[in-house]
């Protein structure tokens, strides 16, 4: 019983000790940074010196942007640039929704860091129409019903331009193959086999 009293007694004083400190730090805190602390001035202004500039060329147009370093192609594309296009799926470069060119080559813009892509040219979905032209990929997709439930449409369209341009389009094998990465498989993704091998059979410039 004895004990027990000494361990209470023991809690007490170093809660006291805390609670005093505490006090003190704070009585002795200048009134401007508390304000500035709890108007979260110190994040906003960590945030400021985090971000790197970033020059991006985006469906030919160049921008010339501020980034955190953590923040990926796909999220830069979707929440500053308001390309919402190209759509976030797994986030972690299984489904092939997020499916960008840089370069000219198809990549999963959610395992790209936005940083990672200074001065490199950027297409999504919504520069692929020559304005009110449709791209022939696009034109493909609709005559043969590809859409599925469009969700994932945008990424499939990118990756079956890129197959066409790899020289991966031969054959319905091939293709497949090929679109692998895009794992949407519902009951039109055989029409989307059909569009690619229709736009590779006619040898219309993609």
């Amino acid at each position: 019983m004895a004990e027990i009293d000494n361990n209470q007694s023991g809690d007490t004083r170093r809660d006291f000790l805390k609670k005093s400190t505490l006090i003190t730090a704070l009585s002795l805190t200048p009134l401007t940074v508390l304000k500035a602390a709890d108007n979260k001035v110190d994040e906003q202004f960590a945030e400021l010196f985090e971000k790197i500039p970033l020059n991006l060329k985006v469906n030919n147009k160049a921008f010339v942007l501020k980034v955190e370093p953590r923040v990926t192609l796909l999220d830069l594309l979707r929440e500053q640039l308001h390309l919402t296009g190209t759509k976030k799926g797994c986030d972690h470069g299984q489904c092939g929704a997020c499916t960008v060119h840089v370069d000219g080559v198809r990549i999963n813009s959610c395992l790209s860091l936005a940083v990672m892509n200074e001065g490199k040219s950027i297409t999504t979905i919504e520069g692929l129409a020559n304005g009110d032209v449709l791209h022939p990929m696009q034109a493909a997709f609709i005559k043969h019903d590809g859409f599925q439930c469009g969700y994932c449409t945008p990424g499939q369209i990118m990756s079956a331009v890129a197959c066409v341009r790899e020289g991966h389009a031969n054959s319905k094998e091939e293709i497949r193959e090929y679109m692998s990465g895009n794992i949407c498989r519902c009951g039109a993704y055989p029409n989307i086999v059909d569009a690619i091998q229709e736009v590779k059979e006619k040898g219309t410039a993609v």
